[in-house]
């Protein structure tokens, strides 16, 4: 820790120097340190708790993570420094007395706050969301919170919402299509027109608001002429997707479930197909049956195609190829890639775009002329 020992008490410094008795330092680890207040007391342990020591700091690590509520409360009211408040963010983040303290304190920075929106409960998730100056200067917050999944949906709109207006760049997944989408949002709040979802999907309150389904399946199926469709168990969790927000798709599209990020990736707001399949938590599974589906658009193709992590697997890069709707600058540069069994498929083929057809047969006759010469 890089804290001035030299400013701290006399009784302060007397446990922290080079040569105190080892009794002396093993009551201070337990938190007994007489003439000592709170905030001193809270600092002193907590330097102990990252002693050479392994026992002494393993019992002042127990001390600091079960202070007795005067001590922690007298500490709370005092200036600490940002190393101790993140250390106390870390032990009682999820105590929503503690964390309503710990942001009034005005040397909080980055680290106790970013561990307090990574730990943060619906309602400590609340507390902190709340105080905007904060999370204006540190948008590490922001970031945390919205990717928190205990955070309600309403809470992460709203600081998304407070970024946009603020001019903030975040560091999330899709952040340029949600700040579009919020973009749009204020366009037509301003204009008091309602957004193209509420008139969308105004009949949707008729329908169930259960979720089904496997996260590994699929949520669609090709019918007897080939074409795709909702299997029938999704069609309550099309429902609930359908009544959000384009912000709220696709913050679910982030942190969702793998049927959520299969339907989303379909929507028809390219913002929110577009986020979907940026999701974090996208698998090479998914990615394997989108880039074969004929019911996504371009944009999302485009972004499979330019994942170096997805196109290692060969069938992502079969699927692209055959997909009609890869745009073929992208599909051309997998052909060279492809076996020549699927190479022949493909030139033969009557279901893919005559140029990929063509590229194909072209490279079937590269590969012959090489193998000749």
């Amino acid at each position: 820790m890089t804290i001035d020992v030299s400013a701290l008490p006399v009784p302060a410094r007397r446990v922290l120097s080079a040569d105190a008795p080892a009794p002396l330092r093993a009551m201070a680890a337990k938190g007994v340190i007489p003439g000592l207040r709170p905030g001193d007391l809270v600092t002193v342990v907590a330097l102990l708790a990252a002693d050479a020591d392994a026992e002494l700091a393993r019992v002042a690590g127990e001390t600091l993570r079960k202070l007795p509520a005067p001590v922690l409360t007298g500490a709370l009211a005092s200036d600490l420094e940002p190393e101790i408040i993140e250390l106390l963010a870390e032990g009682y983040g999820t105590e929503p007395e503690v964390v309503e303290k710990l942001l009034r304190l005005p040397r909080i920075g980055d680290g106790a706050l970013e561990r307090l929106a990574t730990m943060a409960t619906e309602r400590t998730g609340e507390l902190i969301a709340t105080n905007e100056e904060l999370m204006l200067a540190h948008p590490v917050a922001i970031e945390k919170l919205y990717l928190n999944k205990r955070v309600r949906m309403s809470t992460a709109d709203r600081l998304l919402e407070l970024a946009v207006r603020n001019g903030l760049e975040l560091s999330i997944p899709a952040f340029k299509e949600a700040a579009a989408a919020i973009k749009n949002e204020l366009i037509m709040e301003a204009m008091d027109e309602p957004s193209p979802d509420d008139v969308l999907f105004n009949d949707t309150d008729r329908i169930a608001q259960s979720v089904g389904g496997d996260d590994a399946d699929d949520t669609h199926e090709a019918d007897d002429e080939g074409e795709e469709k909702l299997k029938d168990k999704f069609l309550p969790l099309y429902a609930q997707l359908a009544q959000m927000t384009v912000t709220q798709k696709i913050r679910r599209a982030m942190l969702g479930t793998a049927a959520d990020r299969m339907l989303l990736v379909r929507d028809a707001n390219r913002l929110v197909a577009a986020a979907a399949v940026q999701s974090p938590a996208m698998r090479e599974s998914e990615a394997e049956r989108i880039a074969a589906s004929r019911m996504v658009g371009e944009d999302v193709l485009r972004i499979i195609a330019q994942n170096r992590e997805f196109t290692r697997n060969y069938q992502v890069k079969l699927n692209l190829v055959t997909n009609p709707r890869t745009p073929f600058s992208f599909a051309s540069r997998l052909i060279s890639h492809l076996r020549d069994g699927d190479l022949r498929s493909l030139a033969r083929s009557k279901n893919v775009a005559g140029a990929v057809g063509k590229a194909a047969k072209q490279q079937i006759d590269r590969k012959t002329a090489g193998k000749k010469g």
